[in-house]
């Protein structure tokens, strides 16, 4: 593992170890979710196909209500899927107990929301450290040092999510994520509380980031322009893919 969050890719264990697994990250096969409310059953997702391969960025598009995030939450296991399969970093994520999808998500994911879901009584270095101290790394304070200094808040490890900005907010959020290098970063409408020239500022931060650690990206945005910065883009309407497309290479 490496000492910090910028050290090179090319230095650390993390990367040679994703590039040596060789298996296909996310495989969902005619997934479905269903849930139950007063007025009845509701499809959510009809039969989705999917797979991400180690290192892809792939952004989720698609109308409001048309399932982009009930995929996130089955991909965080947050959600169980009510049809299909789905395998994610290699578990099946349709028998894990819910002990041991916390463990999944400890040791695979980082996960930004549109709301940056700090825990407002802890500072910005007690939020960042929280996924080290559950992994039980004796550095967790260290390494949510040098994560905040990555993203320009090196002068902020004291101060309260109360007491930062929106913006500051989410890259304390990003800190989070990245902390324990997962494998797969899974984004929520990361840039949806901001202003534009705020959320440019947290994308470059986030695709950079990315690049660095050669994280998996599924990024979830209403935003056109932050689904073109992917490689791939992945069209939801109506809780089905209706086109998955790769970006042009110059």
């Amino acid at each position: 593992m490496p000492d910090s969050l910028t050290q090179s890719p090319a230095a650390t264990d993390v990367t040679a170890h994703r590039d040596n697994s060789g298996t296909t990250l996310i495989d969902a096969r005619a997934l479905s979710f269903r849930v139950v409310g007063a007025g009845g059953e509701v499809n959510i997702l009809r039969g989705v196909d999917l797979s991400v391969q180690p290192g892809e960025a792939v952004g989720i598009v698609g109308p409001s209500g048309s399932g982009k995030t009930s995929l996130l939450m089955l991909l965080a296991g947050l959600e169980r899927p009510t049809g299909g399969t789905l395998h994610v970093a290699g578990e099946d994520m349709a028998v894990l107990d819910e002990d041991a999808l916390a463990r999944f998500r400890r040791d695979n994911l980082g996960i930004v929301f549109q709301a940056f879901h700090l825990v407002p009584t802890m500072t910005a270095l007690e939020n960042v450290a929280i996924p080290l101290e559950f992994a039980g790394r004796p550095d967790a304070f260290d390494r949510a040092a040098e994560a905040l200094r990555s993203v320009g808040l090196g002068h902020r490890l004291s101060h309260y999510p109360g007491q930062l900005s929106g913006g500051e907010q989410q890259r304390v959020a990003l800190a989070r994520a990245f902390v324990a290098e997962p494998a797969l970063l899974l984004a929520d409408e990361p840039t949806g509380n901001l202003d534009r020239a705020t959320g440019e500022m947290v994308m470059d931060l986030l695709f950079g980031l990315r690049e660095r650690f050669s994280t998996t990206l599924v990024l979830i945005t209403h935003d056109p322009s932050l689904a073109a910065r992917c490689e791939r883009q992945v069209r939801v309407e109506d809780g089905r893919i209706v086109s998955d497309s790769r970006a042009a290479r110059a």
